[in-house]
């Protein structure tokens, strides 16, 4: 009777080591130098690299006892939609957890008829873009805080260029525009949402997305 467990292949091993090396390395590039270094967020850090390298082990393991692409794939489109249900994942961290999912996929699944001049530029196709999108000044990134405002005499619509003034004095940030949300006049404030020039790094609040769900004007 043939053993259905194998202990040990060379081959098989070698292989998984170095997609999953090369795999970390790219993900990598992309989690720590172009959104770690520009949002600081530590939460989705460790959320990015996790995902990563659970999805590149899984579906590596999948394909290597011949389960067909099309579940692998199935479960990339899962995770690709996830929503958390604490919290909700903001725009810009959905679309690199999107990205790397995709990164990580393509390279568990590439086999003999790809070629690894062709992997290698994919990959790097991916960090390119992402530098392009990140690094330069091609597009400019508008990052946006919401704080609360007390002057609630300066919300008039008559007064909206005093208030953005008022606004960059005090906030030393190069506001674009803003916008007026909830106003309390038993406390003479309001909920303000800024919009700023976010080329440089932006540390986003962690409690916008939270906040914002109370403010029905947003």
């Amino acid at each position: 009777m043939n053993n259905p467990f194998i202990f040990y292949n060379q081959e098989a091993f070698t292989a998984l080591i170095v997609r999953f090396l090369f795999n970390l390395i790219i993900t990598g590039i992309i989690i720590w130098f172009f959104y770690y270094k520009k949002t600081q967020r530590r939460d989705y850090l460790f959320t990015f690299f996790m995902v990563s390298n659970t999805i590149f082990l899984m579906i590596f393991l999948l394909d290597s006892i011949k389960i067909q692409v099309g579940f692998a794939l199935g479960l990339f489109a899962i995770f690709g939609i996830l929503r958390y249900r604490t919290d909700t994942l903001p725009v810009r961290e959905m679309t690199y957890l999107f990205a790397i999912i995709g990164i990580s996929v393509i390279n568990a699944l590439s086999n003999h008829k790809v070629t690894i001049i062709e992997l290698v530029t994919t990959n790097f196709i991916f960090i390119i873009l992402f530098w392009i999108l990140e690094m330069t000044r091609i597009i400019r990134h508008t990052a946006c805080k919401l704080i609360i405002y007390e002057k609630i005499d300066l919300i008039k619509p008559e007064k909206q260029e005093e208030m953005l003034l008022d606004l960059r004095a005090r906030t030393g940030l190069n506001i674009e525009r803003f916008e007026i949300g909830q106003v309390d006049f038993l406390k003479d404030t309001a909920y303000v949402k800024i919009y700023y020039n976010g080329n440089g790094k932006i540390n986003t609040a962690d409690n916008i997305e939270k906040a914002s769900e109370h403010l029905t004007d947003f």
